[in-house]
């Protein structure tokens, strides 16, 4: 497409409008205003109040760009390389899971029952949302960041300075790769276990949305043949590491509430709660253990 040197930023954004529904894209008008914001560096109130400036050759190509990978459904956050997660900006790239408003609910449940001082360990910690947000609004806890990516451990650490600080980073969070409680020392013990683990059965993932089967990394999606793979690890192995008193949550699938909360009983956890999302579908599922 040839640019034209008098498009008028409403124009340029029109365009892409045009260009995403092409696609097929999902909500291709919120895509391309926020699309374009990003590229020129402005916020909504300037398609309102100013959508007849002109666009620079430079503000239309990154567009352009932007537009024709959005178009191949490489998913928003991918292309800007951030996600807003509980009041937070974290960067995000194809090694993690993009953070969805599903698991603010299991990060505000762990926050109902955090208390200063606390000892976190986050397992299948991808971009580090949870644990960096949990220490972001708590005080002097201090905890483990766990995953089987090196790739995905390394954003959880640009996540936890940019966010923290580079100094309490370092002071509040090791980091573990690994699989699940293999990366840890024996004699570890933690007050509170949170994880958002794969949990999608292996053959739905080839029926999700192309941004999430095609882009999201597979081994953090994949729960194996009935979802409940990791669960059953995580929850037979937690207790091990977990302080007298110490709990346990997970997020969990909408349809996966009472089999996780059976295994959570079944393996003596008390008071097991199964906790609604915003959408009044069940998401997280937690529970005290004596060890």
């Amino acid at each position: 497409m040839l640019y034209n040197k008098d498009l008028t930023y409403r124009e340029l954004y029109q365009q892409g409008c045009r260009e995403l529904a092409a696609a097929g894209t999902d909500e291709a008008q919120t895509d391309a205003r926020l699309l374009l914001e990003w590229c020129c560096g402005t916020d909504r109130n300037t398609l309102l109040a100013h959508g007849d400036r002109r666009v620079s050759d430079e503000e239309y190509r990154r567009y352009q760009a932007c537009l024709a990978e959005r178009a191949r459904h490489i998913p928003l956050q991918y292309i800007t390389g951030e996600q807003d997660f509980m009041g937070l900006t974290y960067e995000v790239n194809e090694k993690v899971l993009i953070p969805r408003q599903d698991t603010e609910v299991l990060v505000e449940e762990v926050m109902r029952h955090l208390h200063d001082g606390m000892r976190i360990l986050d397992l299948c910690t991808g971009s580090g949302c949870i644990l960096v947000s949990l220490l972001r609004y708590s005080n002097d806890c201090t905890g483990v960041a766990a995953d089987l990516s090196r790739e995905a451990l390394e954003v959880a650490r640009r996540n936890a300075a940019r966010i923290l600080g580079a100094d309490a980073a370092r002071e509040q969070i090791d980091y573990c790769e690994g699989d699940l409680f293999d990366a840890l020392e024996h004699n570890d013990r933690f007050d509170i276990i949170v994880s958002n683990p794969p949990y999608i059965k292996t053959d739905v993932i080839e029926t999700l949305m192309p941004e999430v089967r095609d882009h999201e990394p597979r081994m953090a999606l994949d729960g194996q043949e009935d979802g409940l793979f990791f669960y059953r690890k995580i929850i037979a192995q937690a207790g091990a590491f977990l302080t007298g008193g110490g709990m346990l949550f997970v997020e969990i699938g909408y349809d996966q509430g009472e089999e996780v909360s059976r295994l959570m009983r079944e393996a003596d956890y008390h008071d097991v709660e199964v906790v609604r999302d915003f959408a009044g579908l069940d998401r997280v599922v937690y529970g005290g253990k004596y060890v």
